[in-house]
């Protein structure tokens, strides 16, 4: 590519060489063609600035980072992004705030990011932003006049049509979306929901190609589904970890689920059906320990706050039950744990538990299947709605709404026979490498690349009033 690739996202990796995940993928492919990585500087302000500064280590590309002032804070990121646009795209409308303040914060953030990043970006660069925080960061660059290519990718499931409609008028996503030449997309449901939205806009109009023409705007919509960096992960899952004292202190079988302790992960259900589970089975002697592991997320948000208050009562009901004096059957640890840690604990798990309500892909299911001993794997029981399972159908898939059903799939995957255990292995494991985070990173830039030049409006010069 002739000019430089720019990286925007929320979030800003400070050290040279990240860890695993999206992170490593787009520090990887930075690396590689060079270019720079723009996100918010983790430490708030009294006022707004306009320039970016640079942040961490500068080797091999450059860390610009933006500063949000604590009103921005409020806002930009717990208020519209988090308080709207994230309950719209994971189907709970009823946990909508609107506010006034919300709208005007989230515009004023992405117009002063679309001026700041205006002032380091040449026309042949190409812009490739991430997820909702910036749905008009394209809308605004367009009105600085920049006509160089810019992708969009959403990390969350895309709205229903049905959802759309909590979003307040302000919120004009189809002409956001319209401004971006590719918009990436997790699944080929979203891009069938997204291209829906589309559909029901008066302005939007089918191309022979594919691709859709909104105003004087084209865009590409595609499903890229992101992955993991397998072979670092299968290696951190081999190694001999010192301190693993969780894993060595619980005997039986290991059930254990790894998520950020969010409303659309669907933790409560999974403590019941654990404790369903526990009521039903056969071999009463047989003891089956869950380990959940739920870092804190947005606890400034009230129904973030609801839930951990719920989950902490459902602990102490599932282990005031079933627990033994030698026992827990239930241990939820409400803090991060070691990378490296978490993939040996996954190796030692029989059964892995993903069973959100809403998800754009789920990492933790992929990172399951890679962690895994091919010889002896254990099964992963994977909620329909992850976009994991449009591709890991070999999972047991199970309605994450149904008790009884997550319950059962339970004891199917704890009495599963070896040489299904590796058939339902081996097919998951194909498709996580198929989806390494590598070459998905590596196929969004080449599909952006190709991407047509299309109409751009330029800006109105402004007429300078006479004294």
């Amino acid at each position: 590519m002739a000019g430089k690739l720019i990286v925007i996202s929320n979030r800003i990796p400070s050290e040279a060489a990240p860890a695993g995940g999206l992170v490593f993928a787009l520090h990887e492919t930075l690396r590689k063609i060079g270019g720079i990585w723009i996100g918010s500087h983790p430490d708030l302000v009294e006022e707004p600035t306009d320039g970016l500064s640079p942040y961490g280590e500068q080797a091999q590309y450059e860390r610009l980072a933006f500063r949000l002032t604590r009103a921005d804070y409020e806002n930009f990121y717990l208020g519209f992004s988090n308080s709207v646009l994230w309950p719209v795209c994971h189907r709970r409308g009823d946990l909508v705030q609107l506010d006034r303040g919300y709208e005007e914060g989230y515009a004023a953030v992405n117009a002063r990011l679309a001026r700041q990043v205006a002032e380091v970006a040449g026309a042949e660069d190409m812009i490739w932003v991430h997820d909702y925080h910036f749905f008009p960061l394209a809308s605004e660059l367009r009105k600085t006049g920049f006509t160089g290519k810019i992708g969009f990718f959403l990390h969350i499931p895309f709205p229903a049509l049905g959802d759309l409609g909590a979003l307040p008028r302000a919120a004009n996503l189809p002409q956001w979306l319209a401004d971006y030449d590719l918009v990436g997309l997790q699944t080929r449901a979203d891009v069938a929901r997204c291209l829906e939205m589309f559909r029901a806009e008066s302005k939007a109009e089918f191309m022979m190609d594919g691709t859709v023409k909104c105003g004087s705007r084209t865009v590409a919509v595609q499903s890229f589904p992101i992955g993991i960096d397998v072979d670092s992960f299968v290696k951190a899952a081999q190694s001999d970890g010192q301190g693993d004292k969780l894993a060595d202190d619980m005997s039986g079988d290991l059930v254990i689920g790894v998520d950020r302790l969010d409303y659309s992960k669907g933790l409560p259900n999974r403590f019941r059906a654990f404790g369903r589970y526990l009521e039903t089975r056969d071999e009463r002697e047989r003891r089956v320990s869950m380990v959940q592991i739920a870092p804190p997320s947005r606890e400034e948000v009230s129904a973030y706050r609801e839930l951990r208050y719920e989950l902490e009562e459902l602990v102490g009901r599932v282990n005031g039950e079933h627990g033994e004096i030698d026992w827990t059957p239930l241990r939820y640890i409400h803090r991060n744990l070691d990378r490296d840690l978490l993939a040996r604990l996954y190796r030692r798990a029989r059964v892995g538990v993903v069973t959100p309500f809403a998800d754009g892909m789920n990492l933790v299911a992929k990172e399951y299947i890679a962690a895994q001993d091919p010889e002896d794997p254990g099964v992963l029981v994977l909620s329909h709605m992850a976009g994991a399972a449009e591709d890991l159908t070999e999972a047991l898939l199970v309605n994450p709404y149904d008790i009884e059903e997550m319950s059962e799939a339970l004891k199917t995957a704890l009495t599963m026979p070896l040489e299904e255990r590796k058939q339902r292995y081996a097919a998951c494991m194909e498709q996580v490498r198929a989806t390494d985070v590598t070459k998905w990173s590596q196929s969004y830039v080449r599909t952006l690349q190709k991407c047509a030049a299309t109409l751009v409006v330029k800006p109105t010069p402004r007429v300078k009033s006479e004294a």
